[in-house]
């Protein structure tokens, strides 16, 4: 309790400097929050896309709706499938044509071929989707079927640059955390000079002297990550408020925010890196 009441004591007196302290780091932070947020939405979107598969299936201009009605009611028969749709020339037009796009306006409407939308679940990737792909390219009235795996793949390859990305990010918040913080409790220490000299004459040990700046590392830490994590909540929330909600349906899962284990590490880490920063640079000093 004694080294809480002297580092509170020290923090209103440097209070400035404290404060520009926590602002630096939680900078520092909002980079990485941003970089894990990116990186948690783009695996969420990864592992639905890879339980829930998606095909488009074209159709040709002579298929009747005998033909279609009875490649819909097999494919709404059919194991794993959740979801059939039968999108007409007339609905893929109007809905292309929302975007005002002169050119496509301009396109007569036989441009906008009809077509079965299927999503099929299949949480244990048996390959469902592409099984059921190749046996509709052999049906006579179907054009062609697309299944999207290379967007699958490409989100793939998205995720491991993210993850690289996000660990290079994160070795650069480790070091300047380390570096404001260490530089701002030396600062302080300087400034307590006189202080400290005098619980050295008493006989005050160098762990007497170097709990409350530990503390106050921590908290510095501690406070940038969590000013970090509320900006970021309130940045989410406004993009979310204006997110579209077709285009979610389109991706098939609207963005979400960090999980709450993720954002208390973030937190624990910034009072880890902070207390251990304070801890080394105090160090240095008392036995220089």
């Amino acid at each position: 309790m004694n080294a809480l009441r002297r580092a509170i004591r020290g923090g209103r007196h440097d209070w400035q400097l404290q404060l520009s302290s926590v602002f630096s780091v939680g900078v520092a932070f909002i980079c990485l929050a941003s970089a894990l947020l990116v990186l948690a939405n783009v695996q969420e979107l990864r592992v639905r896309w890879s339980h829930t598969g998606r095909a488009s299936i074209y159709l040709q201009p002579s298929a009747e709706a005998a033909d279609i009605d009875a490649i819909v009611t097999a494919l709404r028969g059919s194991r794993g499938v959740v979801q059939v749709e039968h999108v007409s020339s007339e609905a893929a037009r109007k809905e292309l044509l929302k975007s005002g796009d002169a050119i496509l306006a301009g396109l007569p409407p036989e441009a906008f071929p009809a077509s079965i939308e299927v999503r099929v679940h299949d949480p244990e990737r048996t390959g469902a989707l592409a099984r059921m792909a190749e046996k509709l390219r052999l049906l006579p009235r179907v054009e062609a079927v697309e299944t999207y795996e290379a967007w699958g793949e490409r989100l793939g390859t998205l995720l491991g640059s993210a993850l690289t990305g996000a660990a290079v990010l994160a070795l650069v918040v480790l070091g300047t955390v380390a570096s404001v913080v260490g530089s701002t409790i030396r600062l302080s220490l300087q400034r307590r000079k006189l202080e400290v000299q005098v619980l050295k004459v008493v006989g005050a040990t160098d762990d007497y002297v170097r709990r409350p700046f530990v503390i106050e590392g921590a908290a510095q830490g501690a406070l940038g990550a969590a000013v970090a994590l509320f900006v970021v909540v309130v940045l989410f929330l406004a993009a979310y408020a204006r997110f579209d909600t077709e285009f979610a349906l389109l991706l098939g899962a609207p963005p979400t925010f960090l999980p709450w284990y993720a954002a208390l590490g973030m937190v624990a880490l910034g009072t880890l890196l902070g207390a251990l920063s304070a801890h080394i640079s105090v160090r240095r000093l008392l036995s220089a």
